[in-house]
């Protein structure tokens, strides 16, 4: 009984230790997971301490940063501000300088003006001495004239009028021929050397040919025929005379019209070619020779309308024009002459915004009455204005036919470009052939006009007759006389001379005061 008390009491106690080892387990199990808990619950607060941390940093760093850029853009907007502000200063310093600088100018000014009206005072005072001698010579003038009977103080009173109104009168004109020759001498200027510039022609000349050549002496008696027959009938087939004299291997062709020169020119080179001299022969070849030539000059006057392309022409003016080919005017050809006047008044015309055809078709038939000139009486202006109206041109052509060289007035500008483009064309050097006799007249004719004048000492025919320079005599002349009398030896040079282009008057007045000291 013991033994199993003991025996319980033992199992009692080995169930207890062994209850109390299983709850000090149970108890250590328990604790391990909660300081697992604990652990956990430590590193997550740990990792969000450090995230806290991160984040703070973070947000630190970008609020320095928002920080800084604030900063710095006041500082860029505090130097903006600096810079306008010197700008400022020294927009303000340089308005400081052009003030001063404008000062200095018109106190500059102010010295000049009062150095000016110092001088104009000085000049006043002496003025006012001048007409106070001035005034006391007319007391002594009109005291001598109150001692003179009443027609004398008239006469007297005339004369002293008629000198001051010749000298008024004078400078007007002279200041209004100043102003009107400046206004128009730069617009013709322009106009003209455009259309010189525009319209080069050469400036060789084409010569008459007078002069037949023969390929030996023995022609010459065969051109002579037998008791002179066959010269006769070249003669009086052509209407040339042939001159045949010493000159070896030549006969010369003298007749006054251009295209019966012409045709006698052409129908003995033919025969001489041909070698067949007879009566019968000539008249034969004279009349193809004839043909053959009236073609030519149909040719030539259709290819000078249609260079010029001025429309629809009489045929008859068409013929004439052709014939201008054989008519030359101190060696200048007459077709050659009339086309530069057509292109020059037609070029001129179109800068002052004329009818340019209608100038052009003026230009080139203002001398169509040379080519009948050498065969009817009259001068070649009548005869031109007698054909153009005959076929029924335009009355402006008429007029620049009649006026072109001064026979009639103007009564269109057209006429007055013609009239200008025939100077032109005329007066160009080289253009025409003068003869030394008329060269020496024309130099003594404007010396003796020159010197007809009274008060004009000495005169000068200069640049091949172009100009013509008058000493006048000081002490009988003024100023305004030697503009009046270049006026008046202008006007009777015009009046009184047939010359080219344009005669330029100078008139000198020179006056030497000379003194000798003993």
């Amino acid at each position: 009984m013991n033994n199993d008390i003991s025996s319980i009491l033992f199992a009692a106690t080995v169930g207890l230790l062994v209850g109390i080892a299983c709850m000090s387990l149970l108890s250590k199990l328990g604790l391990n997971k909660n300081q697992q808990k604990a652990d956990l619950l430590i590193k997550e607060a740990n990792l969000k301490a450090e995230n806290l941390v991160k984040q703070g940093t973070l947000e630190g760093k970008s609020a320095a940063h928002e920080m800084k850029l604030a900063a710095e853009k006041e500082i860029k907007e505090r130097k903006a501000e600096v810079v306008e502000s010197e700008n400022k200063l020294l927009r303000r310093e340089d308005a400081l300088n052009y003030r001063d600088k404008a000062l200095t100018d018109k106190e500059k000014q102010h010295e000049h003006n009062a150095r000016q009206l110092s001088e104009k005072a000085e000049k006043l005072k002496q003025m006012e001495q001048e007409l106070q001698s001035k005034i006391d010579v007319q007391i002594e003038e009109l005291e001598r004239i109150s001692s003179l009977s009443q027609n004398e103080a008239r006469s007297e009173l005339f004369k002293i009028v008629e000198k001051r109104m010749i000298n008024e009168v004078s400078a007007y004109i002279k200041d209004k021929e100043e102003e009107a020759h400046e206004k128009a001498n730069e617009i013709s200027r322009n106009i003209i050397a455009l259309a010189i510039q525009r319209y080069a022609q050469e400036e060789v000349q084409e010569r008459t040919v007078s002069v037949v050549a023969l390929p030996s002496e023995e022609m010459k008696g065969r051109i002579i025929g037998r008791e002179g027959r066959n010269i006769k009938a070249i003669e009086m087939a052509t209407g040339v005379d042939l001159i045949i004299d010493d000159t070896p291997e030549c006969i010369t062709i003298s007749c006054f019209d251009p295209i019966r020169r012409e045709i006698a020119r052409l129908s003995l080179e033919s025969l001489i070619r041909d070698g067949r001299i007879q009566p019968g022969r000539i008249e034969e070849v004279v009349n193809k020779v004839t043909q053959e030539l009236n073609e030519t000059i149909r040719k030539a006057g259709e290819e000078a309308i249609f260079q010029l392309n001025i429309g629809k022409i009489d045929r008859e003016i068409v013929q004439l024009l052709g014939r201008l080919k054989y008519r030359y005017s101190y060696g200048q050809n007459a077709l050659q002459h009339s086309l530069d006047v057509a292109h020059l008044a037609g070029i001129m015309a179109a800068e002052l915004g004329l009818n340019q055809s209608l100038a052009k078709r003026a230009g080139l038939l203002h001398d169509i009455g040379k080519a009948v000139d050498f065969e009817m009486e009259g001068s070649h202006i009548e005869l031109g204005a007698k054909i153009a109206k005959k076929c029924g041109e335009n009355a402006i052509v008429i007029n620049a036919i009649e006026s072109h060289h001064g026979d009639k007035p103007a009564n269109h500008v057209i006429s007055n470009l013609v009239a200008a483009a025939d100077t032109l064309s005329a007066a160009r050097p080289g253009a025409r052939y003068e003869a030394l006799e008329n060269y020496i007249q024309r130099l003594e004719q404007l010396e003796a006009i020159a010197n007809g004048f009274e008060g004009v000492d000495r005169s000068f025919a200069i640049q091949a007759g172009r100009e013509v320079r008058v000493m006048v005599k000081p002490d009988k002349l003024d100023d305004l006389g030697c503009h009046r009398i270049a006026r008046e030896i202008k006007d009777k040079i015009e009046a009184e001379l047939t010359y080219p282009g344009q005669i330029k008057v100078t008139v000198i007045r020179e006056l030497r005061a000379n003194e000798i000291a003993k």
